[in-house]
C-alpha cells in the first residue's frame, strides 16, 4: 500500500523501436489510467515522438482505451504506427514480382 492507505498496482510499460525494446516497471495508485501510467513511467520524455492521441495502446496484445485502469501484473504496450499500409505493401510486392 502507498502512504495514506491507497492500494498500488505493479505494472510494466513497454515500447519498441526498430533498434530497441524498453520495458519500465513501476507501481501506480490503484485507479490510475493507462494514460497516467505511461506519463508516470517517464517513457514520453525518453521517446518524445510518441503521440498517445495517434498511437494505439493495449495490455498483453489487447487494444485498450487510454482511460482503462490496469491491474497488477499488466504490461501496457504502446504500439508504433505502421510505416506502410499492409494492403499497399502487398500491392507493391505483387507488382514487383510481375516485373
Amino acid at each position: 500500500m502507498e502512504p495514506g492507505g491507497n492500494a498500488s498496482v505493479a505494472i510494466r510499460v513497454a515500447y519498441a523501436t526498430r533498434e530497441e525494446q524498453v520495458i519500465i516497471e513501476l507501481s501506480v495508485p490503484d485507479g490510475t489510467t493507462i494514460q497516467d501510467a505511461i506519463r508516470r513511467s517517464g517513457i514520453l520524455s525518453r521517446y518524445p515522438d510518441i503521440d498517445l492521441r495517434r498511437q494505439g495502446v493495449g495490455v498483453f496484445g489487447q487494444a485498450r482505451a487510454l482511460d482503462y485502469c490496469p491491474r497488477t501484473g499488466d504490461r501496457i504496450e504502446i504500439y508504433r504506427r505502421l510505416a506502410l499500409d499492409p494492403k499497399e505493401a502487398r500491392r507493391k510486392r505483387k507488382n514487383k514480382s510481375f516485373r
